[in-house]
């Protein structure tokens, strides 16, 4: 069986070449993050995760669209105490502006969502991978556009480390 950290490459081509859910389906892979996002876990503090993110997006070209607030939502809404927990909407002009004018309807799978929340003694930091969300899309043309925003998404959460 293979575990959790496979190199980034490999995952990368399994990935594009559909064999991710098989290898998962039949256990050959166990512990490996899921085909839809990009994920790392900090010792950084939710707060200094929060600001740290959003200043990687920054220098990556997105802007923070939406910020929810998982935890307050959750308590207002239904009077229960969440964990720390935010959804940042996450949007770079350009690329939006490309795939928009690629395929209208792209709008339903924007922008690109981040998450920040606590877990135990550690921060996850996670972003949807566009090239998954892009599959749904039957214009091939968007898989360019998608390719792009996950590098540059890839970064981002690199750095959070």
């Amino acid at each position: 069986m293979l575990h959790a950290q496979l190199p980034a490459h490999f995952k990368s081509w399994i990935c594009d070449n559909g064999i991710f859910h098989w290898l998962q389906y039949s256990g050959i892979i166990q512990g490996v993050d899921s085909l839809y996002d990009i994920t790392v876990r900090t010792k950084l503090g939710y707060r200094e995760a929060v600001e740290k993110v959003t200043g990687e997006l920054t220098k990556e070209g997105f802007g923070v669209l939406t910020e929810i607030d998982v935890k307050a939502t959750m308590k207002k809404k239904l009077d229960y105490d969440f964990t720390d927990y935010v959804i940042l909407g996450a949007c770079n002009p350009p690329f939006a502006k490309r795939a928009l004018e690629g395929e209208m309807n792209i709008g339903l799978l924007l922008p690109c969502n981040v998450i920040v929340y606590v877990d135990g003694e550690e921060t996850v930091v996670s972003a949807v991978r566009p090239k998954e969300m892009f599959r749904l899309v039957e214009n091939k043309e968007m898989a360019g556009i998608a390719d792009e925003i996950e590098e540059r998404l890839e970064r981002v959460i690199g750095n959070m480390k």
